[in-house]
């Protein structure tokens, strides 16, 4: 537990306090986000439509909401073009780049142990535990 901090290390704490990196997994790790930016920033700009159907099973109005949310959060920059018809873009930003170390850490961690992971997913769920 070290490594992680002392922060909340002793007595009772805030949410906020006794876990300082809540406020980024709330931004950074929900539903859909983390698919978003992953897209972003492996396939660069995209129109709303392509980054639809890159997240197949995202609706249009939870990508709008997401999208604006990202958008607010900083991590997205959306590009209006006034053709006909409008054209609207969005592409990953500077601050949205800043966590590709942060994936990348997370997608290596996963290569290594998800298949850790869903063992011991089948032995709690096999054992008596699990019935």
């Amino acid at each position: 537990m070290e490594a992680w901090g002392a922060a909340g290390a002793q007595g009772t704490a805030e949410p906020a306090t006794a876990c300082p990196i809540s406020p980024v997994v709330d931004i950074v790790f929900s539903r859909w986000t983390t698919p978003i930016l992953w897209t972003l920033h492996t396939r660069g700009r995209q129109r709303f439509v392509e980054l639809q159907r890159q997240i197949a099973t995202i609706t249009p109005k939870v990508l709008t909401q997401r999208l604006r949310q990202l958008e607010r959060d900083g991590l997205v920059v959306r590009s209006y073009h006034p053709e006909v018809p409008p054209r609207v873009e969005y592409e990953i930003s500077e601050l949205g780049r800043s966590l590709a170390p942060l994936f990348a850490h997370l997608a290596e961690w996963a290569a290594g142990h998800l298949d850790q992971v869903e063992l011991a997913r089948v032995a709690y769920d096999g054992g008596p535990e699990g019935s």
